[in-house]
């Protein structure tokens, strides 16, 4: 298992550290461009829920992001300081009468994006899991729902 850590003040414009630490795995790992996306927005967004939510825009804390990549399998642990948060118990953005919330999405969105997730730290940490395609030289355009 390849393993890559970085750690960034809680300040918003450190997404783009992320998105260029995504960007750069990407390239480093050989992610393939259908769970690219996928990966970007998830990661992005939770990286943006712990600054926002965990550490609440303290610069003091940190948020630290991990990449592990398996043969079958990338893996970003997110992990911010705050005091964490009851994740079992969210609103439902779907729901009629959460509609027109202008948040409450950002967890919802990973859980469809990441093929696992995994909330561990009383929500000070989340693991997201993308499973890789397998690389044994077949045709890459298939397609996965």
């Amino acid at each position: 298992m390849k393993q890559v850590k970085i750690q960034i003040p809680s300040l918003v414009e450190n997404i783009r550290v992320v998105e260029s630490f995504i960007d750069n795995s990407k390239d480093t790992f050989h992610i393939e461009d259908d769970i690219y996306g996928n990966i970007m927005v998830a990661v992005t967004e939770a990286v943006n829920n712990a600054i926002r939510h965990g550490n609440k825009f303290d610069k003091d804390k940190n948020v630290l992001l991990c990449l592990s990549v398996d043969q079958d399998r990338v893996k970003f642990e997110i992990e911010d300081q705050g005091p964490g948060f009851d994740f079992n118990n969210l609103l439902d953005p779907t729901a009629p009468e959460n509609l027109e919330n202008p948040g409450g999405r950002g967890i919802f969105l990973i859980r469809h994006l990441a093929d696992e997730v995994e909330f561990t730290k009383d929500g000070r940490k989340v693991e997201l899991t993308f499973f890789l395609p397998p690389s044994n030289g077949e045709s890459q355009g298939h397609a996965v729902a």
